[in-house]
């Protein structure tokens, strides 16, 4: 076993370029077969192992920011990253509703131009707790006075259904109609002539009519093929006007409206509207009437200073949600509801939002937007354009299994992005997106509460199985995609939906991958693994453990790559697999006869698992494993000295800056934030300049300086070890931290004669960079190589 050539760049370029594009769903099955065919013959020609480093960069740089490794992303039982994930084990008195709920009491035929009257017992309890901006409010008013008619525009769950019932009220309405919202809008005035003529027939004899008729029409169905016209308005207004009446109708962000002025409603915050409802809950639970304002000001402001309540007013949460949580406050308050519950109440609220985007009803979303949704939950945090693209591809894939004989018919145009997010509680935003070629800006698409898309997957994969064969076959299409964005997010969504059901996960997806010769494959499975170990999927060790010691060779490597990935938490039980898988292959090998070679993508693979264990936050656990065990047989050698010197290697790759001197001393900064391990300055010498100088980690450093020698000792690997010394040496010319580091490590080197001479030899006729003569400091630190018969330093 020998360590790569360092000096090549840690992460292969050819996972992470381009990838060829989908086969065209629509295509005749011959053509189709032919770009399929064209395009694994592409991606068998690209395939080749990403080194363990490269992985976990990827993982750190596009994994979602709930499961990015050290983030304490967990489901740890009924809990998404340290909250309560539903209600089970407890209960929760009285009814709680977050979504819609509906009554229907249908008995015989319904009338052309129904309507209900809002009982004035419901306007009073509204009246209540209804808050707004007064200005705004009463400027809403004044022109609804004015025109009769007022169309009020406003996204979905925003209280405007409450501001049109409590405008009509202001506007002095005596009584208040609700209206059927699926007539077509040219049927507007027809419908108040209607509700006109019943309210006479309903009059007693010659009853003075009881003062102005409020009307409301929540949520007019008004789209491109019956859009609401200024002559319906025009027609409405004057019947209005005849008959002393008021209407207010409320329309979302995306109904038509044709020469209309509607006006926008501005919803008050969700803390302004959660005091008002707990402060109106309160009053009816007041000892005492005399003494009603004072406690309620005090009780509210102990409840609103809980910890539940302060989390769940850092969260997105709507305004009926609000409204919904101020009774259970109440209920807690007078010892009804424990705390525990309470605190549930936030995730339950969105797991209620979640599963109301997936219900089929008649104002269910449409399945381009529920793809989005989907898209957006496995994407989020990412770049905008890249999830509406993948949100396309996977309304294709739901249109297939929706309608398998009919062909995939994908909108090129849809909502327009702002509409979008509101739909999805989501905002858009510029950030920095990690690429192999430097952090780039762009505008990037989030939902407001980090938890929404971990619960959304979880519902998605355990409450829609018949989603799952559009979903599994979307994930395998990212999976092949060359971009490392992509292949992270469909291994992170495959790790939540393997926490949410692991049998089905491992059977449709990750097995798969894990089993196929292609190495792109493979490293999806492996990342898809680690991060479901990282999120507390059970059984993945166990999982590991079984395929390290199998015959399937794919799948070994695939166990190797997750170990290398989820090492650093086991840092003893992960070495000792290592060593067994190493004996394996060697064993495997004097099978033969005669001895075949060692598989060597296996050989680096394990290699490369050292090399990711000794730059972890574990080294120093990993190090002493390695110094107790490495001297035990050939193989176990082997494995740790290919492991270290690529660890050595590590931060040594070539300058590529401009020419500045020498660098900063030691104990100077990085050269910026952005780089976390800058390019010439390796990170074991690192790690030997701080062990060397402190008395309880100089055991570090001679722990170091043992494995350099058996390195440069072993006739398998000195030629690997004096080649990252050379590139130690180039890395010295630039940075002077580097320099006085090596300076201090080549003395302890030298345990017999014959490493002086080596030494000596490569510091005299190693060549310079880009073939030049060897650097002026290669002549620097020949002088502290001492010189061959002459005393050679010891550590103390």
């Amino acid at each position: 076993m020998s360590a790569p050539d360092t000096a090549a760049p840690p992460a292969n370029p050819a996972p992470n370029g381009p990838s060829a594009p989908p086969a065209d769903p629509n295509a005749p099955p011959q053509q189709g077969q032919a770009q399929a065919e064209e395009q694994d013959e592409a991606a068998e020609e690209q395939d080749r192992p990403q080194d363990a480093w490269a992985s976990r960069r990827e993982l750190a740089d596009h994994a979602p920011p709930a499961l990015r490794i050290g983030s304490g992303a967990g489901f740890g039982g009924a809990l998404v990253t340290g909250d309560q994930h539903g209600v089970s084990g407890g209960r929760v008195a009285g009814d709680v509703i977050m979504g819609s709920k509906t009554e229907i009491w249908q008995l015989g035929p319904p009338a052309p131009h129904a309507s209900g009257e809002v009982p004035a017992a419901t306007l009073e309890r509204l009246a209540v707790s209804f808050v707004a901006d007064e200005e705004a409010f009463g400027a809403l008013a004044d022109r609804l006075r004015e025109e009769r008619v007022l169309v009020v525009r406003g996204a979905a769950f925003t209280g405007r259904r409450t501001a049109a019932l409590m405008l009509l009220r202001r506007a002095g309405a005596t009584s208040v109609r609700s209206l059927l919202r699926d007539r077509p809008p040219a049927e507007l005035a027809a419908q108040l002539d209607a509700e006109q003529q019943r309210a006479e027939q309903g009059r007693a004899g010659d009853a003075p009519a009881p003062g102005p008729v409020g009307y409301v029409l929540c949520d007019l169905m008004a789209d491109r093929t019956r859009p609401l016209r200024e002559p319906h308005l025009l027609a409405v207004r004057d019947r209005l006007a005849a008959h002393d009446g008021y209407l207010v109708v409320t329309v979302g962000p995306t109904a038509v409206l044709e020469e209309v002025d509607p006006a926008g409603w501005q919803p008050p915050s969700v803390a302004e509207v959660l005091t008002a409802h707990l402060t109106a809950q309160l009053r009816a639970l007041a000892p005492d009437p005399a003494t009603c304002e004072e406690y309620t000001g005090r009780e509210s402001a102990r409840l609103l200073a809980l910890p539940a309540v302060t989390g769940f007013l850092a969260r997105d949460h709507q305004l009926r949600e609000a409204a919904a949580f101020a009774p259970a406050l109440a209920r807690h308050a007078a010892g009804g509801l424990p705390a525990d519950e309470l605190d549930a109440f936030s995730l339950g609220a969105l797991e209620s939002q979640v599963r109301e985007w997936f219900e089929e009803d008649e104002a269910a979303l449409p399945l381009r937007d529920k793809a989005f949704l989907i898209s957006l939950a496995a994407f989020d945090g990412g770049p905008y354009a890249l999830t509406a693209e993948l949100s396309d591809r996977l309304y294709a894939e739901l249109l297939r299994t929706q309608r398998p004989h009919a062909p995939a018919d994908v909108p090129v145009f849809g909502t327009h992005i702002g509409k979008r997010l509101q739909l999805a509680r989501a905002e858009r935003r510029q950030a920095e997106e990690a690429t192999e070629w430097g952090p780039v800006r762009q505008w990037v698409a989030a939902f407001r509460d980090d938890r929404a898309a971990l619960v959304l997957l979880r519902e998605l994969w355990t409450a829609h199985p018949s989603a799952r064969p559009a979903l599994v076959r979307w994930l395998r299409a990212l999976a092949e995609d060359g971009r490392p964005l992509v292949r992270t997010r469909a291994a992170a969504t495959t790790a939540v939906l393997a926490h949410a059901d692991l049998p089905s996960a491992m059977a449709l997806l990750i097995e798969e991958w894990a089993a196929s010769p292609r190495y792109r494959h493979r490293m999806v499975a492996a990342s898809a693994l680690a991060l479901a170990h990282f999120v507390g999927a059970p059984n993945v060790p166990r999982i590991l453990d079984g395929w390290s010691q199998g015959e399937d060779r794919p799948m070994r490597w695939v166990a190797i790559r997750t170990h290398a990935l989820i090492g650093p938490e086991r840092p003893a039980g992960t070495l000792r697999v290592l060593r067994t898988v190493v004996r394996k292959e060697y064993e495997e090998s004097r099978r033969e006869d005669p001895p075949a070679p060692l598989d060597e993508a296996m050989v680096e693979e394990l290699a490369g698992a050292v090399e990711l264990l000794l730059l972890s936050e574990a080294r120093e656990t990993v190090l002493g494993e390695l110094l107790a065990s490495y001297e035990v047989d050939r193989p176990a050698r082997d494995l740790t000295l290919a492991g270290f010197l690529r660890a050595c290697g590590r931060g040594a790759e070539p300058h590529t800056g401009p020419e500045s001197g020498p660098g900063p001393g030691p104990g100077a900064e990085d050269e910026g934030p952005d780089e976390e391990h800058p390019p010439g300055r390796p990170l074991v010498l690192d790690w030997y300049r701080e062990a060397v100088g402190g008395p309880a980690t100089a055991w570090v450093a001679h722990g170091l300086t043992r494995l350099w020698r058996a390195a440069l000792g072993d006739s398998l690997h000195s030629r690997d070890a004096l080649e990252v010394l050379r590139l130690w040496v180039l890395a010295a010319g630039h940075r002077q931290d580097v320099e006085w580091a090596l300076a201090a490590l080549l003395p302890a080197l030298v345990a017999e004669p014959e490493d002086a001479l080596r030494l000596a030899h490569l510091l005299r006729t190693m060549p310079g960079e880009d073939g030049a003569p060897p650097p002026p400091v290669a002549a620097r630190l020949l002088t502290v190589v001492p010189a061959a018969g002459h005393p050679v330093p010891q550590h103390r």
